[in-house]
């Protein structure tokens, strides 16, 4: 598993295409080797209420959160945190580079011994 979240502000919905975005992420996690394809999971969710910067509506955020499982070496999360970031950046050039927009993302470790999992993906592949 890696699940990625994207929490964005609403008013990106007409200048993204958030399910393409979501794609895309996915596609840049597998292209990694560090995460197992059918663990990975991307899903975007619109804030409800937000207030960005000096409060102007103008403002747009997306934020990229990446939880995984232990064991994992730093060196391979620095660079599936860089491939994963680099593929965002590159698919919302072109609309960052015509309004205003904060990029982030954060990865982290679960804690395997308090995050049971189960499912039947792996069979269906």
């Amino acid at each position: 598993m890696p699940h990625l979240t994207i929490d964005y502000s609403p008013n990106l919905e007409a200048a993204v295409d958030m399910p393409a975005l979501c794609d895309h992420i996915r596609r840049a996690a597998i292209g990694t080797g560090v995460f197992p394809m059918a663990g990975i999971r991307v899903r975007a969710f619109a804030a409800t209420h937000v207030s960005i910067a000096d409060g102007d509506a103008k403002h747009g955020y997306i934020d990229i959160s990446v939880r995984l499982r232990k064991g994992r070496t730093t060196a391979a999360k620095q660079a599936a945190t860089r491939a994963v970031f680099r593929a965002a950046s590159d698919f919302l050039a072109p609309v960052m580079a015509q309004r205003s927009i904060a990029l982030s993302m954060e990865m982290r470790d679960i804690d395997p011994e308090l995050s049971p999992k189960s499912g039947t993906i792996r069979d269906h592949l």
